[in-house]
């Protein structure tokens, strides 16, 4: 797959981004937690919360797409449960609707390498949903849509040195800390597709929305947004 499907990453900007990079393994372990700096202000706060999250969570995605999408109702829960320590804030999941997209779910599945390689591929028509092919990287799928890859697009299948078709399994160097499933994907390798069960839910002690940063962390950028009176119409 050509280089150029890949976005530079730049150290200054310290955002954790979607992607197997070794720049972003270097992010996601020298990154300081907000929380802990007491110097700073409500609303300092809420804007860092809200630009780190929205980094990792919808990169390339303009503010006001994002105002679109962006929806203030956010999953209702039993209060016995969410005023529990040990239950995550429901205001991390403010970005589940993003998990939806078909560009986050071939991402999450390690069908690419980076959220710009899976729109990369998708664009070239190499992702099928439902079998038919569908070149719109932010197309969100339903509850039990079927995600195909072809396997000469996939990042860690290559071609073997003896020239033999069968595909092997190629890893990358540093990925291993983001080769995870979310439980709320299907994945099988073996006919390189997933199904997209329903969206992430929050669980006693978990969320399962993936993410670098705390539920408290997501709280405040949803806070930031929940401010500004914007919902989606």
């Amino acid at each position: 797959m050509p280089r150029k499907a890949e976005v530079p990453l730049k150290l200054s900007r310290q955002l954790i981004s979607l992607t197997w990079n070794p720049r972003n393994l270097y992010q996601l372990a020298t990154k300081k937690q907000l929380l802990t700096e007491k110097h700073k202000t409500l609303f300092q706060k809420m804007w860092k919360a809200k630009r780190d999250t929205r980094g990792y969570h919808d990169a390339n995605i303009t503010e006001r797409q994002w105002l679109r999408m962006f929806d203030a109702q956010l999953p209702t829960l039993n209060i016995k449960y969410n005023t529990k320590p040990s239950h995550p804030n429901t205001a991390s999941l403010m970005y589940a609707c993003m998990e939806r997209r078909l560009d986050f779910i071939v991402f999450r599945s390690h069908f690419a390498s980076s959220i710009w390689m899976a729109r990369h591929i998708i664009v070239h028509s190499k992702v099928k949903v439902n079998g038919k092919p569908f070149p719109f990287p932010s197309h969100r799928v339903k509850d039990g849509d079927v995600v195909s890859v072809d396997p000469e697009a996939v990042a860690t299948l290559s071609q073997p040195a003896d020239g033999t078709k069968v595909l092997e399994f190629a890893p990358h160097p540093y990925q291993q800390p983001w080769m995870f499933i979310p439980e709320y994907l299907e994945v099988n390798y073996n006919t390189c597709s997933t199904v997209f069960l329903r969206e992430p839910v929050t669980k006693p002690t978990q969320t399962e929305l993936p993410s670098p940063y705390p539920p408290d962390f997501h709280a405040l950028a949803y806070r930031f947004y929940q401010r500004r009176g914007r919902t989606r119409k």
